[in-house]
This record gives structure tokens, C-alpha cells and sequence, in this order.
């Protein structure tokens, strides 16, 4: 009997998780349209990504549905390469992503009144609605991100490249987004160019925005720092961090030059949201041990990051 049982605790375990992800997909995508719809398109801003492209195509034709047909229609295309370059699971949770995204896109103009639009942004400074506008979406992306997902368009590129790179998806966005937002130059050529300018000068702050939060909300858990722990209970610290964390503990010879005694000295390498754990389980083990804690830009081994290598590209 309790060999039947298991087989249906995992099957309901892994649809909690898929459930569980496209909950958290959702979200994002709500956070994500709703940054543009409220912040970014009432202010004539032209963002980065197929979103940006959508909201040049809507400044010309004068139609605010545009957004909603240019994301779709857009992404169509990127869709088949990411499916082909990321996977099966990826391209679904990523057509999801899109067709919501697109619906949200027509709905939310629909749904909230000019009069909360109206208050919440038009009566303040671009400025703050760029960053606002720019956090909201980059928030959902890495959301998105997170569950294997993305709002596709320049994210797909992020993740092919950073499938085979150590380079932040924000970056790449970045870069990707430079064009886009550039090209809004040419749109409203009844303005002076210093209006014009200005405008381009906002996209960028929305793509800063957006690509900062982004590798906060992706890298953020996965950010490590490494420890140094001076302490005369060194053993029991040690075994604490191999046994209960299960991370690897180096043991150093050291001396105290004021004392000229020889002590040993712990470097460990954990994750930065077990820092607080660890701290506080030394402080109980030894409440007069010296710690130094720093933060490391990568750990790569066991338990930690792997290193992706360049694929070879076989010459015809």
C-alpha cells in the first residue's frame, strides 16, 4: 500500500509546483502590464523590449489597442526561436505569458478609470512615473523569470544568451532596449528636438529601472558571500556548517600577531539568505567569535553557480 501512495504524493507535489508557477507567472504579468498601462503609456514614454515597440506603433497610428496587437504579433516570432533554443517547458510557459500579457495589455485601459490614471500619473513628473513605470515592469519580469517563464520579446534574447553566458539578463535587455528607445527620435516631429530628446532620456531611465530590478529579483537569492570565523570552538562550528547546512567549511592556520599564539581560522561560502542563520548558530556555539563577512561576485562548484561554457560552432 505504501508503495502506491508515493507515486500519487509526487504526482500532486508536481502540481502544486506547475500551479504554483503560473500563479506566480500571472502575478508578474499583472505587476508588468499594469507599470505600462498606468506609468509608461500615458506619458507618451517609449520603454525597451516588444512592449516599447508596441507603444511607438500606438503613438503613430493613434490607437491604444496597437500595444496589445504589436506584443502578440511580435512575439509570435521570438516565441518559435526560444521554444527551439530554451525548450519545450520554457515555450509553454511562455506563450501563456504572452497571450496574458497581451490580453492585459487591451483590458487594463478598459478596466482603470482615466480619473486614477489621471491622479496617480499625469499629475506627477515623468520622471517618477518612469520609475515607477520602469520598477513595476521590471519586477514582473523577473517574476517571470523566476518560474522559468519570461514576457519574451527582448527577454528571450536574455535568456538564450544567458543560458550560454555569465552576463545579468538585465544587461542584455539593456543593450537590446538601447535601439528601441532610441528610435522613438522620430516620433512627434512637431516637438523641438530637446522635447524629443527628453523623452529618449526618460525610455532609457524606464529600461534602467527595469533592468536593475530584474537582476535584483533574479540574481538576488542567488548573490553569495564568504566568511571568515576566528574562534577557539572552531570544531564545533565546523561540523555545525558541514552537518546541519551541509556546506563545505576550509580550516586555515593562522597567528595572532599580538599574541603570537597560532589559531585556525574558518572560510565558508554560503548563499546570502542563509547569512543570517549562520550568524546566529556561531553566536550560540561562541558568542565571542570574529567574523568577517564579504560579498562575492560568483561561486562557482558544487552547490553553488556552474561555470557555462561557449558552445563550439562547427565550421563548413
Amino acid at each position: 500500500m505504501e508503495t502506491q501512495k508515493k507515486p500519487k504524493r509526487t504526482g500532486s507535489r508536481k502540481a502544486l509546483t506547475v500551479v504554483n508557477d503560473y500563479l506566480i507567472i500571472t502575478i508578474g504579468l499583472l505587476c508588468y502590464t499594469a507599470g505600462w498601462c498606468i506609468f509608461i503609456l500615458p506619458h507618451g514614454i517609449v520603454g525597451g523590449g516588444v512592449s516599447g515597440i508596441g507603444a511607438i506603433v500606438s503613438y503613430v497610428t493613434g490607437k491604444p489597442e496597437a500595444v496589445s496587437y504589436t506584443f502578440f504579433l511580435v512575439n509570435a516570432v521570438l516565441l518559435v526561436i526560444g521554444i527551439k533554443t530554451l525548450g519545450k517547458a520554457f515555450g509553454v510557459k511562455t506563450v501563456y505569458a504572452v497571450f496574458v500579457a497581451s490580453l492585459l495589455f487591451r483590458v487594463w485601459p478598459e478596466i482603470i478609470p482615466e480619473s486614477f490614471i489621471d491622479s496617480i500619473a499625469l499629475e506627477n513628473s515623468k520622471l517618477l512615473c518612469a520609475l515607477i513605470g520602469g520598477a513595476m515592469s521590471g519586477l514582473g519580469i523577473g517574476m517571470a523569470f523566476s518560474r522559468g517563464g519570461s514576457t519574451a520579446g527582448t527577454d528571450v534574447i536574455a535568456l538564450i544568451v544567458s543560458k550560454y553566458r555569465n552576463i545579468p539578463p538585465g544587461r542584455i535587455i539593456l543593450l537590446c532596449d538601447i535601439f528601441i528607445v532610441g528610435s522613438s527620435i522620430f516620433l512627434h516631429p512637431e516637438l523641438s528636438i530637446g522635447e524629443r530628446v527628453a523623452n529618449i532620456v526618460y525610455g532609457y531611465i524606464v529600461v534602467a529601472a527595469c533592468s536593475y530590478v530584474v537582476d535584483l529579483s533574479v540574481a538576488g537569492n542567488k548573490q553569495s558571500v564568504q566568511l571568515f570565523i576566528f574562534s577557539k570552538q572552531y570544531k564545533e562550528i565546523a561540523d555545525m556548517i558541514s552537518g546541519e547546512m551541509h556546506r563545505g567549511v576550509t580550516v586555515l592556520d593562522a597567528q595572532g600577531w599580538y599574541t603570537k599564539q597560532d589559531e585556525k581560522v574558518l572560510l565558508v561560502m554560503v548563499r546570502k539568505v542563509e547569512t543570517n542563520y549562520l550568524l546566529s548558530v556561531i553566536k550560540r556555539i561562541d558568542k565571542q567569535a570574529f567574523i568577517s563577512v564579504g560579498n562575492v561576485m560568483g561561486v562557482y562548484g558544487r552547490g553553488f553557480d556552474a561555470i557555462k561554457e561557449k558552445k563550439k560552432i562547427a565550421k563548413i
